[in-house]
């Protein structure tokens, strides 16, 4: 992982055991930041200025702390993001769920837009405190489970999922469940950047982004990002 995360590295459960404090880690490996394309959002990102953002894989498994995906406002997230906020009508007084919620970037921009309840899943442990500590800074309140729910209904209204179609097995998994969401009512909105594995054959196109990113985490400065509906 030198020299950042690398885009498409698919996301794998956390079995290192923690090894370190992880709010004490994260307030002093990264810094409060507005992404891009969110400015109204503030998050406690590594940008290379940190530590964190220089660490191979292997120095971060010696402190326990898996492949740091919270650390990063991804394209796809940035333009789900920005698109709740710009159409709050999608979640205001809406019960939502925030799929692979990382930093929890997606889930405040639907409390921010005026979401009833959001709920952030991650199955990464440490993603939970990231979420606490971004919530804290946007004066917004989430929910947050690290269980799986693929394949779970919790009769969200709304489900949200921003850059989650980087992996084949982990798509082929969301697909049928989104689908089957989709089906009995809820609104399935997907932001992603071009992955390899989005399945664009089952879902509407509703808007699309340049985005700024990092190329050290995308191989470009922007990112052209589509904010999708899942048809059942």
């Amino acid at each position: 992982m030198a020299g950042g995360l690398p885009h498409g590295r698919p996301r794998r459960p956390a079995e290192e055991p923690v090894k370190t404090d992880p709010e004490a880690f994260i307030r002093a490996n990264t810094g409060v930041v507005a992404p891009p394309h969110v400015p109204e959002i503030r998050l406690r990102l590594a940008t290379e200025a940190h530590e964190l953002w220089l660490k191979t894989e292997e120095e971060l498994e010696e402190i326990g702390l898996p492949p740091p995906f919270w650390a990063f406002a991804w394209a796809g997230g940035q333009g789900l993001a920005r698109h709740v906020l710009d159409h709050p009508e999608l979640v205001s007084g809406k019960s939502v769920l925030d799929v692979a919620s990382g930093s929890g970037l997606v889930g405040i921009a639907a409390r921010m837009a005026g979401a009833a309840t959001v709920l952030c899943a991650d199955i990464d442990p440490w993603s939970g405190t990231a979420i606490r500590l971004n919530a804290a800074l946007n004066g917004v309140a989430l929910d947050h489970t690290a269980e799986d729910l693929v394949g779970r209904d919790g009769g969200w209204d709304v489900v949200l999922a921003g850059d989650v179609f980087y992996d084949r097995a982990f798509a082929d998994a969301l697909v049928p469940w989104f689908s089957a969401l989709a089906a009995r009512g809820a609104a399935v909105l997907v932001g992603d950047p071009g992955r390899a594995y989005c399945p664009r054959d089952r879902m509407a196109a509703l808007a699309t982004y340049s985005v700024p990113v990092t190329r050290a985490l995308e191989d470009s400065e922007v990112k052209r990002t589509t904010v999708w509906r899942f048809v059942s």
